[in-house]
């Protein structure tokens, strides 16, 4: 028994008991903070949970109405009361595959450089510089593909290009300026960054002694990289292409500026294209009619869930690199 140092009086034993009891007390500032963390954490998947209801109720006579019927039809006729959404679901899709087709090999090019082979006093200015890109305001984007881009592709590239790609179906038909080609290369500019800034991250995830055993074994720097490195975090890598594709799929205005709003399924890159986000932009605040609402909060719904879904798909292969997962061991 030791002895107080106030009193000098014995102070008394605590066992094993008291001392259980103690630790587990509970102080009120704890349990405060735990509810309102727990408040927050549940505040996001309710909101989630609030939009798609929204989306579903005021979506629903449209879905009463053309049911599946919706993603097979081309007719927009909100005069007669016909609303197809093939043609939008069609540009959606097709403008961010052009995108990806663009953005993911220099995204990747970027990614390796600066985590294998960059200097290490480049590599922090250079992803500072490729991480602002995803702070430039879409509108901004916008406006340079209106007065950059468009009259450089239409007046300088076009005429060059064109005797050896006209004969693909995808590039036939007159080049105006707004196309599919041009709001697919203002989407590639804009998930650059996040497919780059990501996959970045999954290759300096890798550990250390991956590289050094492919060292070891004779390979050179670029071998390494390419059977070992890539390989193992591939999971990791998809995971940010699928989320730069999330990311495309939504994008609104910069691609309502450039991709030139015509309601038509047209497989050509040089013709015009509409998509579901350029269509609710465009209509919304024009729409008369409670059917021609509805059906936009359809299209609106379509594309909540099909990028709820790739963004979760994307987060999901991230998280199992990140935790070191078997799948991306077995990948060597």
């Amino acid at each position: 028994m030791t002895a107080s140092p106030v009193t000098g009086a014995p102070a008394p034993r605590l066992t094993s008991e008291d001392r259980w009891k103690a630790l587990r007390t509970v102080s009120r500032g704890d349990v405060v903070y735990r509810a309102v963390l727990t408040g927050l954490a549940l505040l996001l998947p309710l909101l989630l949970l609030t939009l798609a209801v929204e989306l579903v109720t005021n979506a629903w006579p449209a879905i009463r109405r053309f049911g599946f019927g919706f993603f097979a039809t081309s007719v927009w006729d909100p005069v007669a009361g016909r609303f197809g959404a093939l043609p939008l679901i069609f540009g959606t899709l097709y403008s961010s595959l052009v995108a990806m087709v663009i953005a993911v090999p220099l995204a990747l090019g970027v990614a390796i450089f600066l985590a294998e082979f960059a200097p290490r006093w480049m590599r922090r200015p250079v992803a500072t510089l490729v991480e602002l890109l995803a702070a430039i305001p879409s509108v901004i984007y916008g406006l340079w593909g209106i007065f950059v881009l468009l009259p450089l592709l239409r007046d300088t590239l076009w005429p060059v290009v064109r005797p050896a790609l006209d004969w693909l179906p995808i590039f036939r038909g007159t080049f105006y300026g707004p196309s599919v080609l041009a709001g697919g290369i203002i989407l590639a500019v804009m998930v650059l960054p996040y497919v780059a800034a990501v996959s970045r991250e999954v290759l300096l995830a890798v550990p250390a002694a991956q590289r050094e055993a492919a060292l070891a074994l004779g390979a050179t720097r670029w071998e390494a990289v390419w059977t070992v490195v890539l390989p193992y975090g591939r999971t990791g890598i998809i995971g940010a292409v699928i989320l730069g594709l999330g990311r495309a799929l939504g994008e609104t205005m910069a691609v309502t500026m450039v991709i030139g709003n015509r309601h038509e399924v047209s497989a050509s890159l040089v013709e015009p294209g509409y998509t579901i986000a350029a269509a609710i932009a465009n209509e919304f605040a024009e729409a008369v009619s409670s059917l021609h609402l509805s059906a936009l909060f359809y299209a609106g719904l379509v594309l909540f869930v099909v990028t709820v879904a790739v963004n979760a798909v994307a987060r999901l292969l991230i998280w199992r690199v990140a935790r070191g997962s078997a799948a991306g061991s077995a990948a060597i």
